[in-house]
């Protein structure tokens, strides 16, 4: 006779809440140590779902785009007390970056740029913000590229970013070719109608997209579609929503590239969900308005998902024909953050006076991100990029 299913204890809607926000204060060191923190509280300890059934949802989580941590809340507050409390449960997670990464926009914008010696600590902390992107890439693309068409896929995809092809393309041709890669008239059916496409319309300075000219001013519909769409494209983990806010905003001409990665950085050091790095850009490029807007559009995705196909959700992972299609968007977005890389680090060398310093520090910065392990390793990163800035006189 098997063990009957666990499920939550009776909570009020405001304790449930409480709960939540009380893991969104704790959650310091990436989506590893905030979905460890979770687990530990309400399977092991707490027992609302079983480790199986857990297992089978954060499987789920990591197939679709969003910030799984955030997922997996909303998907348990659900289990807890229905839709509202996933809604609860999501907005307790996610409040506590939230506030603070607004009050870090404020002093940011307000306080911050422009004072003397503050250009160095930033200047060294992007340098070491690249080298934790990097370490990110590998690490999303050894769990993403299984096999030799997922490294062509996510190669093509990097050469077309960098080209300037619209992002879209590559991710809609990789989905499809990797998903019919067993018919392979009809792959080269795909690849020749995504080869026409990029023929037809026109490209982006895809290498440089920094140097863009502003395309209007930021309101909030833009700032909100900018978060939207990094949302509903972030796979394999919050590090693949860079490619797309940057191109919506300062491909925009609406902040520089160096506040862009000052935001990545902030984010490292928040208990919060990385995605966060949005409400910042939001906030620079359009005041309190547009870090509103452009965070409503990143954690809708998370929401929804979960909030609409609640039901659903688990069948997803029994579903290999969506797996496969899901796979070969994940390779190329792979691509397309690796060539983001590649444009950040391009435009970091042209704000720089010298390379050998940066490179120097960019190299020590990697190999601790590669040899260390630990949610303290980023935020200590990032403090010893900033030290060594000041101290260095980047």
């Amino acid at each position: 006779m098997t063990n009957p299913e666990p499920s939550p204890p009776t909570l009020g809607l405001f304790r449930l809440f409480l709960k939540f926000l009380r893991f969104g204060c704790l959650a310091f060191g990436g989506p590893v140590a905030q979905i460890a923190m979770v687990r530990q509280s309400l399977v092991e300890e707490e027992r609302w779902i079983s480790p199986q059934r857990f297992n089978r949802l954060l499987a789920v989580m990591q197939i679709l785009p969003g910030p799984e941590a955030h997922e997996l809340c909303v998907h348990l507050g659900m289990v807890a007390r229905g839709r509202i409390g996933g809604l609860l449960a999501g907005l307790g997670f996610m409040l506590p970056g939230f506030a603070l990464m607004l009050l870090a926009g404020w002093l940011y914008d307000g306080w911050i740029v422009g004072r003397p010696g503050a250009a160095s600590i930033f200047f060294g902390i992007q340098v070491v913000v690249l080298a934790i992107i990097l370490r990110a890439v590998q690490r999303i693309g050894a769990h993403i590229l299984e096999d030799a068409l997922l490294w062509i896929v996510a190669g093509a995809s990097f050469a077309a970013t960098l080209a300037g092809v619209p992002f879209w393309i590559p991710l809609l041709a990789g989905g499809l070719v990797y998903a019919f890669s067993a018919r392979k008239a009809l792959a080269a059916l795909i690849l020749v109608a995504a080869a026409a496409l990029a023929w037809v319309i026109p490209a982006s300075n895809g290498f440089h997209p920094a140097v863009a000219a502003a395309a209007g001013p930021a309101t909030t519909l833009a700032l909100f579609v900018a978060g939207l769409k990094g949302g509903l494209l972030t796979f394999g983990g919050a590090y693949t929503a860079i490619p797309y806010v940057r191109t919506d905003t300062v491909g925009r001409g609406w902040l520089s590239d160096g506040s862009f990665l000052d935001g990545v950085a902030l984010a490292g050091i928040l208990p919060a969900p990385l995605v966060i790095f949005a409400t910042f850009a939001g906030y620079v490029a359009g005041g309190w308005s547009g870090a509103v807007a452009i965070t409503a559009g990143m954690f809708l995705p998370a929401f929804a998902f979960s909030m609409i196909f609640f039901e659903r959700l688990e069948a997803v992972v029994e579903n290999p024909a969506l797996h496969h299609l899901l796979a070969g968007v994940a390779g190329a977005v792979v691509g397309v953050i690796a060539a983001t890389l590649v444009q950040l680090g391009w435009s970091t060398a042209e704000r720089a006076s010298g390379l050998v310093v940066p490179i120097a520090i960019f190299a020590a910065a990697l190999v601790l991100a590669w040899k260390l392990k630990g949610k303290l390793v980023i935020p200590a990163l990032i403090v010893a990029g900033g030290i060594a800035g000041w101290l260095l006189g980047l």
